[in-house]
């Protein structure tokens, strides 16, 4: 069965090593000169070639839908990041293009610079054959809801190229405020895997509904991972506090625009009882299989998906068909 994963992971270091060590430390990511904490994974990031493509070989993974770990040009200012983005881009292109059959990619745009970031997407889409972008987390405290993006946004839904909302590093004072003041390591990863990435990504996809984004912009699609980051739990108390607080200037209740425009990978997470309560809120046109790799396993995933109590019908859906529909894959 053709398996498509799409929040897959790589890192080009020589690019990266080009951004200003002091944005880097400032937005929360180790020293560029630190020793490195995850020597495998980060020679796993750097791999396009045999190692990554036996792993999938070894999961019977059909294809990767590849965007960057971070930092990248949401660090920089406006006048520099469309350079960085496109340069990164281009390089992603030029890898795809010798794996065509196993590789294809999301754009990594400039936010700090939202016109340059809509042109961007707009090249990435129409001559490079990207599907889509990938946006990690809020730039510069700002989330999608700002009106500073309306013209990616705009753009976006025009291309028809949906945005994968991924986990960023939050800001230095929610940081500091909600996930400071504990021993040693446990502050960054409370922050950041251990739960501020994914209560960070659901605000994010929650601000998009309760703002009216996905009210002017209906056709746009957000994809969001890891189960949904806590959503299926939330939404059925989300539409109940916001009942009798919806304001006149949304079209619909909050919870049922959600539930219309966003879509859910498996990436990262990998327990039954999750997965159940995301079929039954989210249903199986909405969930896509993913990895997180190589900061997941892909054999693991594939087991997973492998055991899930499924019908044929959705677990084709969920192995690859609601995937090549939202990106419009290329299938042989």
């Amino acid at each position: 069965m053709r398996i498509v994963a799409l929040e897959e992971h790589f890192t080009f270091p020589q690019l990266q090593g080009r951004i200003d060590p002091a944005l880097v430390i400032r937005r929360g990511f180790p020293a560029p000169d630190a020793p490195s904490l995850r020597p495998e994974i980060d020679a796993r990031l750097q791999d396009f070639g045999e190692g990554r493509i036996r792993s999938l070989d070894d999961a019977g993974i059909s294809l990767q839908v590849l965007a960057p770990s971070g930092p990248g040009a949401d660090l920089l200012p406006p006048a520099e990041g469309p350079a960085f983005a496109r340069a990164l881009n281009d390089a992603l292109a030029a890898q795809i293009a010798l794996h065509p059959d196993r590789y294809a990619g999301f754009a990594h745009l400039p936010l700090t610079n939202p016109e340059a970031a809509a042109d961007e997407l707009e090249r990435c889409v129409t001559r490079l054959g990207f599907h889509g972008c990938m946006v990690n987390g809020s730039t510069d405290g700002k989330f999608l809801d700002d009106p500073m993006f309306e013209p990616l946004l705009a753009r976006a839904q025009a291309l028809d190229a949906p945005i994968y909302v991924h986990p960023g590093i939050p800001p230095q004072a929610v940081r500091d405020a909600y996930y400071g003041g504990l021993k040693g390591p446990l502050p960054t990863i409370f922050a950041r895997a251990g739960y501020g990435w994914h209560a960070e990504t659901a605000v994010h996809v929650i601000r998009l509904a309760l703002s009216g984004v996905l009210d002017k912009y209906p056709k746009l699609q957000i994809i969001i991972g890891h189960q949904g980051e806590g959503l299926p739990a939330m939404l059925d108390r989300f539409e109940e506090t916001f009942s009798g607080a919806v304001p006149k200037f949304l079209q619909r209740h909050p919870a049922q625009t959600i539930l219309e425009q966003v879509h859910v990978t498996t990436s990262g997470f990998y327990n039954l009882p999750s997965f159940l309560m995301l079929m039954q809120i989210f249903g199986a046109d909405r969930i896509m299989f993913s990895v997180d790799y190589p900061f997941s396993s892909n054999t693991v995933a594939r087991a997973f998906l492998d055991s899930l109590p499924l019908s044929p019908a959705d677990r084709k859906k969920i192995a690859h068909g609601n995937a090549d529909k939202l990106l419009k894959l290329k299938v042989a």
